[in-house]
């Protein structure tokens, strides 16, 4: 069997907000609210010793219990036929502990549990694979009894009712055809009467949404000595094969045949490619350094990529900017 430690978790009582928002869910107010919880649970999650505040009803477990062991159940007075036969005591859970005894599944889903007096069976209903996951739930938090509560009313589709205001139509929904016999419709429309008197807790949609945090702005000073540093940087980090290069040689040849011009754009291409790929190279271990990069890019393949693809595309730019701006053979000799 199931540990439910006497039926004794958490207990964590609602928070006033949760009213509003989880009755967003079906777009109606805490008044609403309010008005179900008062006629299923006295408007109250717990019993007096912390456990779910729970009513288990004999006549679902006449139908609940597998058909081998009804016979004990009924003699044993935990299962009649009619709802009714007999009154209900003030603790129910001495009766819930005898019936789990004979089978564990079927007295948990002849129990209603919680603000809402959720019926065990309809747990797949309220989002649980199972009464007992759904009542382990109810032993820790109001919030999940509230929640379920909804989600019933929701997957019953009795929220227009509710929304509404049609209380006979939506008791009907909730609590059965005999709703009228326990006046369940004019004690909703009383409760709610009683609550709409009441202010609500402030609440809208956005309180919930996650505030996403902007970006933090680089001081100004900060940007400048990366500047200045990253000039400097370039400066020491280019190659000193650039800075003994040849420099382009300008002798008069005939139009046609300009090997001169072609000797200068290899010198122009190979100095730009060699000035591009230092600049881009420092700029980026100055990035680093200085945290300045995304995320994203911090991880150990990422910074390979950049840096293969970075120097590629800054040799490639400058290599061309040298070579079409080295002098042709003409024109260096005019």
């Amino acid at each position: 069997m199931t540990d439910f430690r006497d039926f004794r978790g958490g207990a964590k009582p609602l928070d006033d907000i949760d009213l509003p928002r989880i009755g967003y869910r079906i777009k109606v107010g805490e008044d609403e609210i309010h008005a179900v919880m008062d006629v299923e649970a006295a408007g109250g999650a717990w019993d007096g010793q912390k456990r779910p505040k729970m009513l288990f009803e004999p006549h679902r477990f006449y139908k609940n219990v597998p058909p081998e062991k009804l016979a004990q159940a009924v003699a044993a007075g935990l299962a009649y036929k009619t709802w009714g036969e007999q009154p209900y005591p003030k603790d129910s859970y001495p009766r819930l502990v005898e019936a789990m005894k004979i089978d564990e599944t079927a007295a948990l889903k002849s129990a209603s549990w919680g603000l809402g007096q959720i019926l065990g069976e309809n747990h797949a209903m309220v989002g649980y694979d199972a009464p007992q996951a759904m009542v382990l739930a109810f032993m820790e938090d109001a919030e999940t009894h509230l929640d379920a509560m909804v989600s019933f009313i929701i997957a019953a589709h009795l929220d227009d009712e509710l929304r509404a205001h049609n209380w006979a139509a939506f008791a009907r929904g909730y609590n059965g055809p005999q709703y009228a016999k326990n006046a369940y419709h004019t004690k909703l429309a009383a409760a709610f009467a009683k609550w709409s008197k009441i202010r609500d807790t402030a609440w809208s949609p956005t309180m919930d949404a996650v505030p996403v945090p902007a970006p933090a702005p680089i001081a100004s000073d900060v940007v400048a000595a990366v500047t200045e540093t990253v000039k400097a940087a370039v400066q020491d980090a280019v190659p000193a094969v650039v800075q003994k290069l040849p420099e382009p040689i300008a002798l008069p040849v005939p139009a046609v045949a300009d090997p001169i011009s072609v000797y200068n754009k290899v010198l122009g291409s190979l100095k730009g490619s060699t000035q591009g790929g230092g600049v881009f190279a420092a700029a980026l271990l100055l990035a680093y350094k200085f945290d300045i990069v995304p995320e994203a890019l911090k991880e150990p393949e990422a910074m390979a990529a950049v840096g293969v693809i970075g120097t590629w595309l800054f040799t490639t730019v400058m290599g061309a900017i040298k070579t079409y701006s080295a002098p042709k053979n003409a024109e260096a000799s005019a």
